[in-house]
């Protein structure tokens, strides 16, 4: 007897041609998210009309609601939706490898001890221009999050409380941030049930402060640190920069600032889903396998969430209880965002990566250009400032 598809019921589409359209996004899906949902819909509701319109917005509602990377997780419940739970595996592999594959290959490059002359300019470049970056991505979300706040000038009082919580946490104690997170989507989901006990918050802090405490070896921190990317990042794919920031530059010192910022770089002008970065700061900590072990965990969480709940994600969109919780967390990874933008400007150490900056901030936030073309053309101006005697730090 043929396994029931999932509920409701999709059409049965063969393993072989999930691996091949998964996989064929996931080597052309450059431009985050925006891009990664466009190329889903066009693939399972426009072409393939494998899913119903409605049925694809709710499962992006879902996914929104749920911690980790959006676009990864609707890609894997696509997945699950036309082919069940192996299709899910399949087509989410699919969707994330290559982006895994090309990011440890340039981490490699750009993250050798003595990589070439040229490479350390390019990095210099392009990482000088990840702070208009992280601006650009948080200044997006945050017309959409507002949004949601207009109908109660309460609730918009506790939005830009949230938002800044993020923001000094992301800028002054990145390590902790994931407290910051949660708390702020504990205290508003308190306030919503009124009359009940507000969670205890030092309980909270005690649970997730023992894996950084006790991992003191390299291949426990980094994997405390890979699950924190993939389980605990509220607010979309971005928010994981400042979420491994503290742990990668200054607790357990895997790169250097300026190696921070190439890593961050590299994300984001490969395809794929923006958590793949994470591989080059496994690379940075453990060499090919920390890569490899970073990226696993960091997207398992996905997998799991899919491959658990994929049933009931309709009734996730319409859950009261995680709606308050995302309404507290978001706005504060969103703050998170933008100050990460201040750490990151921080961290630049030549007065030439400053007219970089300026420039990318120019391109993308008051010219609109794309993410990967802007950090192409800065990546460009550093080769060229290196080749012409400036120093990369």
């Amino acid at each position: 007897m043929a396994r029931p598809a999932p509920s409701p019921r999709g059409p049965a589409v063969s393993r072989r041609t999930v691996a091949w359209e998964w996989t064929r996004i996931g080597l052309i899906g450059f431009g985050g998210p925006p891009a990664h949902i466009s190329l889903l819909r066009e693939l399972v509701v426009v072409r393939r009309a494998w899913m119903d319109a409605r049925a694809f917005e709710d499962a992006i509602a879902a996914v929104n609601l749920l911690p980790g990377p959006a676009s990864t997780q609707l890609a894997i419940y696509c997945a699950y939706r036309v082919a069940g739970p192996a299709g899910a595996v399949i087509g989410g592999l699919g969707f994330v490898m290559p982006a895994v594959v090309i990011v440890l290959a340039l981490s490699v490059l750009f993250l050798a001890h003595s990589p070439p002359h040229w490479v350390r300019g390019a990095g210099a470049g392009a990482g000088a221009a990840v702070a208009a970056v992280a601006v650009r991505a948080g200044v997006d979300l945050l017309g959409p999050s507002y949004a949601r706040t207009r109908a109660s000038s309460l609730r918009s009082v506790r939005w830009f409380a949230y938002l800044l919580a993020g923001a000094v946490a992301a800028a002054l104690v990145a390590t902790y941030l994931v407290l910051a997170l949660l708390a702020c989507g504990a205290l508003e989901l308190a306030i919503r049930r009124a009359g009940s006990r507000p969670p205890d918050a030092g309980s909270g802090a005690r649970v997730l402060l023992i894996p950084a405490a006790v991992a003191k070896g390299s291949v426990g921190a980094l994997a405390w640190t890979a699950f924190k990317v993939g389980a605990l990042a509220f607010g979309g794919g971005f928010v994981i920069i400042p979420l491994m920031q503290g742990d990668a530059v200054h607790t357990y010192h895997w790169t250097t600032s300026t190696q921070f910022l190439n890593a961050v770089a590299l994300g984001q002008v490969t395809p794929g889903p923006v958590v793949a970065t994470v591989a080059a700061i496994g690379y940075a900590a453990q060499g090919i396998g920390g890569g490899v072990l970073a990226a696993a965990i960091a997207f398992a969480p996905s997998f799991s969430f899919v491959l658990l709940g994929g049933r009931r994600f309709e009734r996730l969109r319409r859950n009261a209880a995680a709606r308050a919780f995302l309404d507290g967390a978001g706005p504060a990874a969103i703050g998170a965002i933008l100050g990460a933008a201040v750490a990151l400007t921080g961290d630049l150490t030549q007065a030439w990566q400053a007219g970089v900056l300026a420039g990318a901030t120019v391109s993308l936030l008051l010219l609109r250009r794309g993410l990967v073309q802007t950090l192409l053309a800065a990546g460009a101006v550093g080769v060229i400032a290196v080749l012409l005697g400036a120093g990369t730090g």
